[in-house]
């Protein structure tokens, strides 16, 4: 590990020192920022922590919920308003890492976390995404992990985060600020796909602080499901996971957000598969007719061609547990 310096932020300090160039980075929980720096995948001169600069907590405002970057997992989980009001957040991040790493990682950290391809994490490889230009073996190589929608010639490493896929379903926004102010940016608008150029992940600009996330009220109180499907049942990352949230009316679809996650390059929202909902009378047809809309678009490798029925079948399983919820209220 390169030696680098550390400083810990407040309020105060948080406004005049910015992470705004490539040998510093911000950090708080730092469960992924650290592990990148051991196995010498990150090395930032300096490291600023904003643990404490006080951007946690959970708030119910007129037009939605606000969800702190600094907030731990744990915490939110425990939340009674997002326990109450946003169940699909509260079972994503139930399902993700162990409870010791959800004890210290925060909400911002969970987004910006960084993907778990095995050629990006093994420094001995070449890895577009980790060194721009120096290729991506996984397109022929060991690719079992990786995405199924959203890849390029250049990267089809998945997006890791939980949290995210659960985020993307709830048209949430993230909460950054700059040095000129604070900007709201649409969590489905904040990842960038790979392209070209698929070391540049988000739309965050140097010096950006993510503050918080803020979910519409109109996503809010819906009958939900987040289905994660993977090799053990704990602390390991999704082959494929689907978050449903679902407003039935007389038994017509009103309101449907589906994402997936373990599939994509960014946390892939399903609008076929909603489209083929709303306004429909719901039933088993219906269902699986929409369930087979999530696979529009894949472009699966011999190694991960296993996801295709895999995610059209957690959709379906996780469609048929939101119907059911609503069905029976």
């Amino acid at each position: 590990m390169r030696a680098f310096t550390y400083e810990r932020l407040d309020g105060d300090s948080a406004a005049r020192r910015r992470a705004d160039t490539t040998d510093s980075a911000y950090v708080a929980g730092g469960t992924d920022l650290l592990q990148l720096m051991q196995e010498g995948i990150a090395a930032p001169r300096a490291l600023l922590d904003v643990s404490r600069v006080g951007t946690d907590g959970v708030t119910a405002e007129l037009d939605g919920i606000r969800i702190g970057a600094g907030t731990r997992l744990t915490d939110a989980i425990e939340d009674p308003t997002v326990a109450a009001r946003l169940p699909l957040v509260a079972e994503a991040l139930a399902a993700s890492a162990s409870p010791q790493v959800r004890n210290m990682a925060t909400i911002g950290g969970n987004l910006l976390q960084r993907t778990r391809c095995l050629y990006f994490r093994d420094v001995t490889t070449p890895c577009n995404k980790r060194e721009p230009g120096s290729g991506c073996p996984a397109q022929a190589g060991e690719n079992r992990l990786n995405a199924i929608l959203g890849g390029s010639a250049h990267c089809i490493a998945t997006h890791a985060s939980d949290l995210a896929v659960a985020l993307v379903a709830l048209d949430a926004e993230v909460i950054v600020e700059r040095r000129n102010g604070e900007r709201s940016i649409r969590l489905a608008d904040f990842y960038r796909l790979p392209g070209d150029t698929p070391h540049r992940e988000t739309h965050l600009e140097p010096g950006d602080l993510i503050t918080a996330v803020f979910v519409p009220i109109a996503a809010t109180g819906l009958s939900s499901r987040y289905l994660k499907l993977r090799d053990r049942a704990s602390f390991e990352w999704s082959l494929v996971s689907a978050a449903v949230a679902l407003k039935i009316d007389d038994g017509e679809v009103t309101a449907a957000r589906v994402a997936a996650g373990g599939v994509g390059t960014v946390p892939w929202r399903l609008p076929m598969v909603e489209d083929r909902l709303l306004g429909r009378t719901i039933d088993v047809a219906t269902l699986q007719l929409a369930a087979e809309a999530a696979a529009e678009g894949v472009d699966p490798r011999p190694g991960n061609a296993f996801k295709v029925p895999l995610l059209v079948n957690a959709v379906a399983r996780a469609l048929a547990a939101v119907a059911d919820q609503e069905l029976a209220r």
